[in-house]
């Protein structure tokens, strides 16, 4: 049976990303390029919005797997996680990706010349930050697939074999009002004791702390879908309970971060406060879906085919936006609000007239493969 609350989650996320990525440009944290003014009250509200986005996300696509399982053996599972993640990959890393880094060379004045000066031929020199070749915003995409290939094993002996112990253990957890809080221990344990010796990179290669805790939320998705209506029976009882718990732990968590010098008895309080917070975030979010969104409409088709095109070509149009606005003496919410329509208009138009209707170009943006779309 398909959720419906899945999807629209799935769509709200990844919308919600274009918002926290044109933030990006305005606060005082790494980013590509900067605007000429900084706000750091900014930090306050993308600090909320950051700490559950990737989280659900990674859950949301370990669902996802359980209901691509339903319809597909682990070779053709295995094929099409490979044709919808790597390709657009790939795409993504010779076509979309190097404006971005074309943008960042000019601004640090570390290129001159043209787009066509710049690529191909110093596109793909070197790995960034140090070279130009990169998958920026696109690291979700390598990281999904090698998740998807290296548990399909588990995910298919869990498929054939319902009644296992684990899938059990999860049920009997998923009775109790905070039974299914146990799942923090893991992430805990990732958080107090990788995090401090891996800084996440999204590099893949040196990235252990943002590697093994993503996969362990992508494995919880599976989990937590094939556990079925006792899963989604407590979100929804108890999601204003969730919420309350989010609320209390985000508030103890920023008075840990900004009223205490750092120190190992800080670290490890903070470790545990922030994935209670994450978790509390995540069932808060999947109850209020169940109780309000799980519906269909033609909004919400459409919407869900686009999410992929859209998040895949966002980035690169916000900022080639941002680079003709960052040095101009507007305030904070005109840019940001340019920013924001100007990125959705131009990723819909893109999406809309050059990837949707053409069954040649579907597929290098992760859509399946269709005859031509007539309006």
């Amino acid at each position: 049976m398909r959720r419906h609350d899945l999807d629209w989650l799935r769509v709200l996320v990844f919308g919600l990303l274009i918002f926290y990525h044109v933030g990006m440009f305005f606060v005082p944290w790494g980013f590509h390029i900067k605007n000429n003014i900084i706000y750091s009250w900014l930090m306050y509200p993308m600090l909320f919005v950051n700490q559950w986005r990737l989280p659900i996300l990674f859950v949301i696509s370990g669902m996802g797997t359980y209901f691509a399982l339903n319809k597909r053996s682990g070779k053709q599972f295995a094929l099409e996680r490979i044709v919808r993640l790597y390709i657009p990959l790939t795409i993504g890393m010779l076509l979309i990706v190097p404006p971005q880094v074309y943008i960042e060379r000019l601004v640090n004045q570390q290129f001159e010349g043209s787009y066509l000066d710049f690529w191909p031929t110093n596109a793909f020199t070197g790995i960034y930050p140090e070279g130009n070749f990169s998958w920026h915003h696109l690291w979700f995409l390598p990281y999904l697939l090698i998740f998807s290939l290296l548990l399909i094993p588990v995910f298919l002996y869990l498929k054939k074999h319902p009644d296992n112990k684990l899938i059990t253990y999860f049920r009997i957890m998923a009775s109790t009002r905070f039974g299914l809080f146990w799942c923090i221990i893991p992430l805990y344990l990732c958080e107090a004791f990788l995090e401090p010796f891996f800084n996440v990179t999204h590099a893949l290669i040196d990235d252990w702390f943002n590697f093994i805790s993503s996969m362990l939320l992508f494995f919880y998705g599976f989990l937590l879908i094939s556990v079925k209506e006792e899963f989604w029976k407590i979100t929804q009882e108890n999601r204003r309970t969730y919420l309350i718990s989010g609320l209390v732990g985000f508030t103890v968590l920023l008075f840990l971060i900004f009223g205490f010098e750092d120190s190992t008895l800080r670290h490890f309080t903070e470790a545990f406060v922030k994935v209670f917070n994450i978790w509390a975030w995540i069932m808060a979010i999947f109850g209020y879906a169940a109780k309000y969104l799980n519906t269909s409409s033609t909004t919400l088709s459409y919407a869900n085919e686009a999410v992929y095109p859209f998040y895949i070509l966002h980035q690169t149009i916000m900022i080639l936006i941002g680079y003709y606005l960052m040095n101009l003496t507007w305030g904070l919410f005109p840019k940001f609000a340019v920013m924001t329509i100007g990125t959705f208009l131009g990723s819909w138009a893109i999406y809309e007239f050059l990837i949707r209707r053409w069954k040649l170009i579907r597929p290098l943006f992760g859509l399946k493969l269709k005859s031509r779309i007539h309006s």
